[in-house]
């Protein structure tokens, strides 16, 4: 079960998914970035859009994956609700291919707070836990 969190970061926030799978982790995430600008319960699924990335290591593909979705935002003015990920190792790394589904942003329905300006590799980690669930986290700049 994926689930997602914000914590502390000096000024900024972090942000950090959680999966029983690097795929899942890596939704969680993407959802996390888009409840830092927007309620995500709030996104119905009415338009999709298919992603697809490549990175030399997971940082890689983690960052190439976020900044994707955050220029489909600021190109088409979409926020994401829901995003199924499926990621697969290739001879020069890896390779991600996303379905991302949301809807155009409405400022009252969808309540936005904070705009991210970029992804970055800040505080960036992707990790398997003890317990066996993987975990990927990072701080945008806002």
């Amino acid at each position: 079960m994926r689930k997602w969190e914000h914590y502390e970061h000096t000024a900024d926030v972090g942000i950090r998914g959680y999966g029983e799978s690097l795929e899942e982790a890596f939704e969680a995430v993407a959802l996390a970035l888009f409840d830092v600008m927007v309620d995500v319960r709030k996104v119905e699924s009415r338009e999709c859009r298919e992603v697809e990335v490549e990175g030399e290591d997971l940082m890689a593909l983690l960052y190439n994956f976020l900044e994707e979705l955050l220029v489909l935002h600021d190109m088409e003015g979409l926020v994401f609700g829901d995003v199924d990920v499926e990621i697969e190792k290739t001879g020069e790394g890896y390779l991600l291919r996303a379905k991302a589904c949301g809807e155009p942003l409405d400022y009252e329905k969808h309540e936005p707070k904070e705009e991210v300006k970029a992804i970055t590799y800040h505080d960036m980690k992707i990790e398997m836990l003890p317990d066996g669930r993987w975990m990927a986290q990072l701080v945008p700049d806002l």
